[in-house]
């Protein structure tokens, strides 16, 4: 009895995240909701060092690619991940901490861009995400600097985790051009993003 109380008590988090009737977070009539994902490509170097570290973490396979729909507390959840690491963790560069570059690793009070991203979604998993909707992705600011940001998968759109940003955005509704991310189905393989630079006109001065 005590065991099905808590498989219950799992469904019952389960639901509260992610199956709702209503829409929290609607898509902008007219935008793409979704990244339209490509073939394999290269895994970024950080990435494979990060997985030599931490094997599990990048060997989660998932057969359903089909984004939940989150719920209001799902999204007040995500919210929350995304303002409490961008105000407990203090950008750094990967030189000033490691002394060189590309090291992705989880941050103790300072990290780059890509420490950010692997600490949000850790906490989200640890909190019922599924990590086949919680994606490391490679995008290219204004500037032309190359960036991280995490790729949240939902039934409503793909929307977006910044440390430059306390907002979680769709990400047509940001101003970077998408380049290549997690795949869903396999979290130790990337894939490029068809439609990464079609959003960028668009979604500058929004």
């Amino acid at each position: 009895m005590a065991s099905w109380t808590g498989v219950k008590g799992s469904i019952a988090a389960f639901c509260a995240l992610f199956i709702s009737a209503n829409t929290a977070i609607p898509a902008q009539a007219g935008s793409p909701p979704w990244m339209q994902t490509g073939s394999a490509t290269s895994q970024p170097i950080g990435h494979y060092e990060f997985c030599q570290k931490y094997k599990s973490e990048c060997n989660v396979r998932s057969k359903g690619t089909v984004a939940a729909r989150v719920t209001e507390r799902g999204w007040a959840t995500i919210r929350q991940v995304n303002a409490a690491v961008n105000r407990e963790i203090t950008p750094m560069t990967d030189l000033e901490l490691h002394g060189r570059d590309e090291v992705w690793s989880y941050p103790d009070g300072a990290g780059d861009c890509e420490d950010f991203v692997l600490e949000k979604r850790k906490r989200l998993m640890s909190r019922g995400f599924s990590a086949s909707d919680l994606l490391i992705t490679v995008v290219r600011k204004p500037d032309g600097e190359g960036h991280a940001v995490l790729t949240v998968r939902t039934s409503q759109g793909d929307f977006i985790l910044d440390n430059l940003e306390n907002g979680v955005k769709l990400w047509t509704n940001t101003p970077y051009r998408y380049l290549k991310r997690q795949a869903s189905n396999h979290s130790g393989r990337w894939v490029t993003i068809q439609n990464g630079a079609e959003v960028l006109v668009g979604s500058v001065g929004n």
